[in-house]
């Protein structure tokens, strides 16, 4: 069996080998994937999880995400929830509903609220007034106790910076940056309707290491419109001088049936299949080249970033976050559409702004949908995650933790992951599966094999491997 500390190498990966295995799916950020969740589900099943967790003998870290949706301006990629507005005054409104919500979990939040992680997404967390922040962070930390090494992480466009705002930041206690940057050739921007230029992300990126941030997170997009292998290395190439901690290299899904903003785009002008996998070739050996190491999936980071470390040891996770260095926490939600999940129970707030804000307002939190998992998919969570985090499989072990005979219940998925392992990537005895270095960009068709719920149709559209 390899090593998880083995390279991949992306000249052992064929464009054949990519065609052959490349197919649309999930990407795991929990399991079952969020379009599983059932109507029949309410606040109280959120509150029974949260019972559970006070009686639990070593308790789980809290993980936190707040869920910030405006945004000044459209971009026309953007598959997020979000609202565009130039009313200011609605994110001070949606503050107050977010400390409300806060409030209705006080009494099931237990008497130990230590938390290790909190991340801000969007929208546009920074589409928030200063003062907004420091009230948001205020009710926070009323409400969990974050730990001195705590994640600390808001996502930040950096067209939205003045001056002193990554130093107001970094008071208020965020340790960690994550930019959109996409792509810098203007033509790009431009057919996007995101236009930042490479000198307002060098500004941002050095604010943030002269704000004392312990590690910035750049966010790539490939399949773009007007994008070209040349075009995009440039990209990269400017990127990679500024040096961010991690880098997440993503494919864009137009999916314009489903996401509005999306139809603007000129399909006429996105790379055709063939370019599009040589963009992905070109970056990912690019970053390999500059000393990043493959994290997994689309993340990238340098060898000492905790992500890396994670990888290394064997403890890296995934979440509705991505990848996290944070296996075992407890995953709170706040917000509009916010997922959480806590134990083996997944919730997910209200979609839409109005709905989210009614059921608050009426002092009722503001569940929507969500799961309970059964025992099977608590077994195939853990599988289906040890494979997205590059980690063997050990039959043993899973047979003294659950009481099953890997190579005896799972006989045919066992039997349909035969090709990956010929192809080499996988190698499987009786034993142990390894995913291999190579067959580490595959592992999202890997690891669908062991998803029983894709047996069942379901109405969401999964955007391709690669």
């Amino acid at each position: 069996m390899h090593d998880i500390a083995d390279p991949i190498d992306t000249v052992q990966v064929s464009e054949t080998l990519i065609k052959r295995f490349d197919r649309s799916g999930p990407r795991y950020t929990s399991y079952p994937t969020a379009d599983r969740f059932v109507d029949n589900f309410s606040s109280q099943h959120y509150i029974t999880a949260l019972g559970i967790r006070q009686h639990l003998v070593s308790l789980p870290d809290f993980s936190v995400y707040v869920h910030l949706p405006f945004c000044q301006s459209l971009c026309y990629f953007c598959a997020c929830n979000k609202i565009i507005t130039q009313d200011t005054s609605r994110s001070a409104a949606y503050v107050q509903t977010l400390l409300q919500e806060l409030q209705l979990l006080e009494p099931h939040l237990g008497a130990n609220r230590l938390a290790g992680q909190l991340h801000l997404g969007g929208g546009t967390p920074t589409f928030l007034a200063p003062s907004e922040l420091q009230t948001l962070m205020q009710g926070l930390r009323q409400h969990f106790d974050f730990s001195k090494q705590a994640e600390m992480g808001i996502e930040i466009d950096p067209r939205t910076l003045e001056d002193h705002s990554l130093g107001f930041l970094a008071h208020l206690g965020f340790n960690r940056t994550s930019f959109g940057v996409q792509d810098f050739h203007p033509e790009v921007q431009a057919a996007i309707n995101r236009i930042q230029p490479y000198e307002m992300v060098e500004k941002a990126v050095l604010d943030s290491r002269a704000a004392g941030f312990e590690s910035v997170n750049t966010d790539l997009i490939y399949g773009l419109p007007k994008q070209s292998v040349s075009s995009f290395e440039q990209t990269v190439n400017a990127l990679v001088s500024l040096r961010p901690d991690r880098i997440a290299l993503y494919n864009y899904a137009h999916l314009p049936q489903r996401f509005k903003a999306q139809r603007l785009i000129n399909e006429k002008e996105l790379p055709l299949a063939e370019e599009r996998l040589q963009i992905f070739l070109m970056a990912t050996q690019k970053l390999l080249d500059a000393g990043y190491e493959y994290i997994g999936l689309d993340h990238f980071a340098l060898p000492t970033d905790e992500l890396n470390l994670a990888r290394l040891d064997k403890s890296l996770h995934r979440n509705f976050q991505g990848y996290t260095t944070r296996a075992n926490s407890d995953l709170v939600g706040l917000g509009v559409s916010a997922i959480g999940k806590i134990g083996q129970t997944h919730i997910q707030n209200q979609r839409s702004l109005k709905d989210y804000s009614a059921q608050i307002s009426q002092g009722q939190l503001a569940t929507f949908r969500g799961y309970v998992m059964t025992e099977d998919d608590v077994l195939r969570e853990e599988l289906i995650m040890a494979l997205m985090c590059s980690m063997p499989l050990d039959y043993a072990a899973i047979a003294q933790r659950y009481g099953v005979n890997v190579q005896r219940e799972f006989v045919a998925e066992l039997q349909a992951l035969r090709p990956y392992a010929d192809a080499g990537l996988l190698e499987m005895d009786s034993e142990h599966l390894q995913v291999t270095a190579k067959g580490r960009l595959f592992v999202r068709a890997i690891s669908m094999e062991f998803d029983q719920h894709l047996r069942r149709a379901t109405q969401a559209t999964y955007s391709k491997l690669i």
